[in-house]
């Protein structure tokens, strides 16, 4: 008989290891993150750019993004995976923000906040009695280090990145990524990447989706949303 057990044997509890070092309820969840829409993020000197696809049914109020949150003034998350799941962790993340703020009369940084998220999806695969976050973060903002980009993994874990895509389409961001991205990018420029590769991820897997954009410049601290009007101008530039 093989030594390694089969996953129905081992994959009912979050907290079981199989004989071979896996916890499959983990990979379940990243199999659902890896399913999602696809979001980005991106830094540059002169900021922070996060960026999503947004499908929406036929009749569906649009008028907020589901996939793009402010977190604090200078900090804002792109989720896929369960929304639901994903809202959780956002309410915590700003309750930790507002908490800094008047313990120590400053804003909290990109990586402490990103840090208690991962603490909060890590010990649902410690403790029985629930089953691991089905999302994924990609955390950014400008603090007193500047930008900074950080991306939650299911398991607790997270990892700094300087650009990063999650989601049904990342592959094909991320290739684009690797090619086009340059440290010394404008703010401009790399909105203008931001929306080219989610552009060209939509056309490769043939999905109509609208796209939302969130911008923290470094001069301002504070995160904004581009209007769908500015979304629409900036993929009309867009070409493959």
């Amino acid at each position: 008989m093989s030594a390694f057990a089969k996953p129905g044997a081992y994959d009912y509890n979050a907290t079981v290891f199989s004989p071979d070092g896996r916890l499959y309820q983990v990979e379940y969840a990243m199999e659902l993150v890896n399913r999602g829409a696809t979001i980005l993020g991106i830094k540059c000197p002169e900021g922070v750019v996060l960026a999503s696809e947004e499908i929406t049914e036929a009749l569906e109020k649009t008028d907020q993004s589901l996939k793009i949150f402010q977190i604090d003034d200078h900090i804002g998350a792109a989720i896929v995976g369960l929304g639901s799941d994903a809202r959780v962790l956002i309410q915590k993340a700003r309750e930790e923000a507002q908490g800094n703020r008047l313990t120590y009369d400053e804003p909290i940084d990109v990586e402490t906040i990103t840090k208690k998220s991962s603490n909060t999806q890590q010990v649902y695969t410690q403790h029985g009695g629930g089953r691991p976050f089905g999302t994924a973060l990609i955390i950014g903002g400008v603090d007193k280090t500047g930008p900074r980009i950080f991306c939650t993994h299911q398991s607790g874990a997270y990892k700094a990145y300087k650009a990063i895509s999650l989601g049904a389409g990342r592959e094909t961001v991320q290739t684009q990524l690797i090619e086009n991205y340059k440290e010394n990018m404008t703010l401009d420029e790399t909105i203008k990447l931001a929306v080219k590769c989610l552009k060209n991820s939509m056309q490769t897997r043939q999905i109509l989706a609208k796209l939302t954009v969130a911008v923290i410049p470094t001069t301002t601290k504070k995160m904004k949303l581009l209007s769908e009007t500015e979304t629409e101008n900036l993929i009309k530039e867009q070409t493959i």
